[in-house]
């Protein structure tokens, strides 16, 4: 026997030793040891569960998303939200609250308790939507800048600077028809339920990486590649479910269109012809993406519009002027009857 021979079938007797104790441990030839591949497999079913229990979709658009938050707990939060503003805004020099008697404050009123009427009616029809049975709040700010928000639970803050651009309740309607169409998405929890996954994936990897710098670039590419994007992709959906709510509210739905290409004029009178930031550094879509997405929703905006040949809403709107008229009426007497009183506080 040569001694290769003998090399070699030492060789192949050393395998079948090790093969034989691989096997007496538990384990297959080649296979990853138990106490390794079992917790592995343990967390990506877990993993896996989480994400198909916490499957949701957000009506009319059908976009399937991951919310680990409940309903319940993001209303206790809007309450929580609520009031902390109403705190802060009463304190701020730069801000004053209106009264509910205010012009601003009754038109907003007004029109935002149609939207939410409208609500209930979208909601019939697109079961994912997300009703809550507290009242809508409508708090009117005086502040210069051109925006409008809503915390869960049907707070919907305005603030004046916006009517720069709003000049009619059409218009009002689409802007207060886009802050509601956030809640029935729930867009504010799906915000929320993306910001706790990136924050534990971010402290398990603190555990690898003390220094924090793979949490700080999970933390950045985290934001460029799914908040940024995702944030567009919610501001696009609240465009569109609002005006549906506008149209059922029988507002014109094409006023929204009206208000985003003011918005856009007055960005780029204010810009003097800096560059805009590119869009995938925003959390909202450009002005251009927005007119032109509704270009693609309007018809069937329009068919609820216009729906049995317009008469449900000719009927609406006739009786919305008179609303105008009355309120206008009221504004200008409580208007005059504080001037009176102001006179006779300065003659005293």
């Amino acid at each position: 026997m040569s001694r290769n021979s003998r090399h070699s079938r030492g060789g192949q007797s050393f395998l079948s030793n090790a093969r034989r104790a691989s096997r007496g441990r538990g384990g297959t030839t080649g296979s990853i040891p138990g106490y390794v591949w079992m917790p592995v497999v343990g967390l990506t079913s877990t993993v896996a569960y989480s994400y198909y229990v916490f499957l949701d979709e957000v009506p009319l658009t059908k976009r399937k998303r991951w919310i680990a938050t409940s309903p319940e707990w993001e209303r206790q939060m809007g309450d929580q939200e609520y009031k902390q503003l109403l705190k802060q805004f009463r304190y701020d020099s730069k801000s004053e609250i209106l009264p509910p008697n205010h012009r601003a404050s009754v038109t907003v009123q007004r029109v935002g308790d149609r939207i939410a009427e409208a609500s209930k009616t979208f909601a019939s029809k697109n079961e994912k939507a997300s009703v809550s049975a507290a009242p809508y709040t409508y708090t009117v700010i005086r502040n210069d800048m051109a925006n409008a928000f809503v915390l869960p639970n049907n707070h919907v803050f305005v603030l004046t600077g916006l009517f720069k651009y709003v000049k009619d309740e059409d218009e009002l309607a689409a802007v207060l028809g886009h802050e509601v169409a956030h809640n029935l998405a729930r867009h504010a929890g799906e915000k929320i339920s993306g910001g706790l996954v990136v924050n534990l994936l971010a402290r398990i990897l603190f555990l690898f990486d003390p220094s924090g710098v793979m949490s700080m670039l999970l933390l950045g590419s985290n934001s460029l590649l799914h908040d940024l994007p995702n944030s567009r992709e919610a501001e696009s959906e609240a465009d569109q479910i609002g005006i549906h709510l506008a149209a059922y509210a029988c507002y014109d739905p094409r006023a929204a269109k009206r208000v985003f290409a003011a918005m856009k004029a007055g960005a780029e009178r204010n810009e003097k012809g800096q560059l805009a930031p590119p869009e995938f550094l925003s959390t909202h879509p450009s002005h251009d993406r927005r007119i032109a997405q509704f270009d693609d929703w309007m018809p069937k905006a329009m068919d609820e519009f216009s729906g049995d040949g317009g008469e449900r809403c000719r009927h609406i709107r006739r009786e919305m002027a008179v609303a105008r008229h009355m309120a206008s009426h009221s504004a200008a007497e409580r208007e005059r009857e504080q001037a009176e009183r102001l006179v006779v506080d300065r003659q005293w």
